[in-house]
C-alpha cells in the first residue's frame, strides 16, 4: 500500500513538472526567437566594427539556443532578459564606433578632395609650360609622356573615387583616393613639382 501511495506521490510530482515544463515551452520560444531577430538585425554593423563583442554575444545566443533544444526552459526564459540587454549594449557600441570610423573617413576625404584637383591643376600646368621648350634638368621626354598617361589615369581613377563617394561608399572611395594621390605625388616629382600636402590618415 505504501509503494502504490509513493509511486502515485512521484506520478504526481512528474506530470506537475511536465506541466511547469510545458507551460515555460512557449514564453521560451518567444524569448529565443526574440533574441535570434535582435541579433540579427545588429549583425552587419556589429561583425564589421566590434567582432569582439559581437562574438561574445553569439555565443550567448548559441548557449540559449541549446538549451531551448535540451528542453530547458526555464533557463531560456531565465537568461531572455540578460542576452536581450547585451544585444542592446551590442548595438549601441557597433553605431558609436561606426559614426568614429564615418567622421574620420570623411575627414581624409576632405583633405584629398583638396589636394587632388589642386595637384592635377599643377601637372596639367607644368605639362603646358613644358610644350615646345626645352626640358629642364632632370625632367625627360619620357617623364613627360608618361606623366601625360599617368595624369589621364589617374583623372579616371579619381571619378570613380568621387562616384564612390557620392554613394556612400566611403571606405572604397577613401582607398582610391589614396592610390591616386600617390600616382600624383609621382608624376609630380619626375616633372620638378613639389608635392602638395598629404592630407592626414
Amino acid at each position: 500500500m505504501k509503494r502504490i501511495q509513493m509511486f502515485r506521490a512521484l506520478l504526481v510530482l512528474a506530470l506537475a513538472a511536465l506541466a511547469a515544463c510545458a507551460n515555460l515551452q512557449e514564453p521560451a520560444h518567444k524569448v529565443l526567437t526574440d533574441a535570434e531577430a535582435t541579433v540579427t538585425a545588429v549583425a552587419a554593423d556589429a561583425q564589421q566594427y566590434v567582432p569582439e563583442q559581437y562574438a561574445t554575444v553569439q555565443k550567448k545566443l548559441e548557449d540559449l539556443k541549446a538549451s531551448f533544444d535540451k528542453q530547458d526552459y526555464k533557463a531560456v526564459v531565465e537568461a531572455g532578459p540578460g542576452l536581450l540587454a547585451d544585444v542592446k549594449a551590442l548595438k549601441d557600441a557597433a553605431e558609436a564606433k561606426k559614426r568614429e570610423v564615418v567622421e574620420a573617413l570623411n575627414g581624409q576625404w576632405t583633405g584629398f578632395a583638396s589636394a587632388v584637383p589642386q595637384t592635377v591643376a599643377a601637372i596639367e600646368a607644368r605639362l603646358a609650360s613644358l610644350k615646345g621648350k626645352k626640358l629642364p634638368a632632370g625632367v625627360t621626354k619620357d617623364a613627360v609622356s608618361s606623366a601625360k598617361s599617368g595624369l589621364d589615369e589617374a583623372k579616371t581613377a579619381w571619378n570613380e573615387a568621387t562616384s564612390a563617394f557620392g554613394n556612400g561608399n566611403l571606405q572604397p572611395a577613401v582607398d582610391k583616393a589614396k592610390a591616386v594621390k600617390a600616382k600624383l605625388d609621382e608624376i609630380a616629382s619626375k616633372l620638378g613639382i613639389a608635392a602638395a600636402a598629404k592630407p592626414a590618415g
